[in-house]
């Protein structure tokens, strides 16, 4: 055999080798975008990927988060402890919790879920908010906002479910959704109708309850500075949001005896002698 040949094989053999890695369709679906373009997706994929840990699983500002690691943290300087409870917490022993303390402070004020929308009612509601009262705690309800209801059904909704009398907190409004259609000043107006209604009725501010950056976003209009608000913030040493505010919701990995599982803590700005001038007054029969 020749050189020539020998050469000839070996070529053609080290061809075959290369052909069984990359078939054609493989090279042209690789050769299609240029190696940049790859390098760009690839980064953008992890870019996204770390966004979506973070905003989920990380981000002190995030809303609803709960930690994978840790306890909760306290805010210094503050004395005025509360919760606040749904049918999530599920049954409570509520002679415990009477006696409960969170850093060092008796438990004072217990804000329960009241309505959601236009139709429907939290299954503990009835019970939790008498035995809030029976068991000694400054208590509250709250309706959380629905975009699937008008303003005025879900404000008429929560006041033939909810019956507070005097010595509970305001009507609380928990919102922290804005429906995409809706512009910002239609928006605003159809929150105003839902605070107009219930202030009618009981003669209070009612409270707003929503994350800090919703409020600069969605809220920041100097007709709701006029009412108490009540800010949701997690993991931080200090609230962000600049202006008044009553309550801080500042964790929701709470532990406290009478309650399984998580509860949300809150604080409130002011001494115990503030929050009960805070509450409602005598009504009108």
């Amino acid at each position: 055999m020749t050189k020539k040949q020998t050469k000839s094989r070996k070529t053609s053999a080290s061809h075959r080798r290369k052909s069984s890695h990359h078939s054609p369709g493989h090279l042209a679906f690789l050769n299609r975008y240029p190696r940049w373009a790859w390098w760009l997706g690839g980064i953008g994929v992890v870019a996204l990927y770390v966004w979506f840990f973070y905003y989920f699983f990380v981000g002190p500002t995030g809303f609803r988060w709960r930690a994978l690691y840790g306890d909760a943290r306290y805010p210094d300087g503050y004395e005025i402890h509360g919760i606040d409870i749904s049918h999530y917490q599920g049954e409570i022993e509520w002679d415990k919790l009477r006696h409960a303390m969170i850093e060092g402070c008796p438990l004072r004020f217990v804000i329960i879920k009241s309505t959601e929308g236009s139709s429907l009612l939290d299954e503990n509601f009835n019970s939790y908010f008498y035995e809030a009262r029976e068991h000694g705690f400054v208590r509250g309800a709250y309706h959380f906002w629905s975009n699937h209801s008008s303003a005025r059904d879900q404000a008429y909704h929560f006041l033939k479910q909810v019956h507070l009398e005097e010595g509970d907190l305001p009507p609380v409004l928990d919102i922290e959704h804005k429906p995409k259609e809706r512009s910002v000043e239609d928006f605003q107006r159809d929150v105003l109708t839902w605070l107009h209604i219930v202030e009618d009725r009981y003669h209070v501010k009612p409270i707003i309850y929503t994350y800090y950056k919703f409020k600069e976003a969605y809220l920041s209009a100097p007709v709701f500075d006029d009412y108490p608000y009540w800010i949701a913030h997690y993991y931080v040493d200090k609230v962000e949001y600049k202006g008044q505010w009553k309550f801080w919701q500042h964790t929701d990995v709470g532990r406290l005896p009478g309650i399984k599982g998580y509860v949300d803590f809150n604080i409130y700005n002011g001494s115990y002698y503030d929050l009960k001038k805070l509450t409602i007054g005598p009504l009108d029969e």
